[in-house]
């Protein structure tokens, strides 16, 4: 194989741009290691590529990279939080959850884990219930008439057919 034939071939170009497949990349390897014609050819080629992109290049419009920065700042900063004080309330699980500004309703979900509420929640839980219940209910009428409904559609069916018949 002539190495100067192998160059013109046009498979440095599909390597640089990353179009060649894996058995050609092989082999473009092979002969780089093998050949430093190929090798210089293939520097060359890389060189006038990255010429050739600066020359296209676009400037991206002023304050990009200041927005980028802000979006990137934005997802890493950790916003503040304020630490729970525990102390000993002398009550059965020995926590009290309540600071002086907040009125909080102790939930325990076991002897040692707790989870707090405002005390404003408790009304949107109890009309949450209320209502969950009223339509457990609605539910449980509507599919009672629809099944007494489709019985005596299912009768009057049997009815046609029977007159039908005679």
């Amino acid at each position: 194989m002539d190495i100067q034939e192998y160059i013109e071939s046009g498979i440095l170009e599909t390597y640089v741009l990353g179009a060649a497949s894996e058995a050609e990349t092989r082999e473009l390897l092979y002969f780089k290691e093998k050949y430093p014609q190929v090798q210089i050819a293939l520097q060359e080629l890389e060189s006038d590529m990255e010429l050739i992109a600066e020359q296209m290049a676009v400037m991206p419009p002023p304050g990009t990279w200041g927005r980028i920065e802000a979006s990137i700042n934005e997802l890493t900063t950790v916003p503040a939080y304020e630490p729970l004080r525990l102390k000993d309330a002398g009550g059965k699980s020995g926590h009290h959850f309540k600071t002086p500004d907040r009125d909080y309703i102790e939930v325990a979900e076991s002897e040692s884990t707790h989870m707090t509420i405002h005390k404003s929640w408790k009304w949107v839980f109890a009309a949450v219930f209320v209502l969950g219940k009223i339509f457990l209910g609605c539910a449980i009428y509507f599919y009672l008439e629809n099944r007494q409904a489709q019985e005596q559609i299912q009768e009057l069916k049997t009815e046609l057919r029977q007159n039908h018949l005679r």
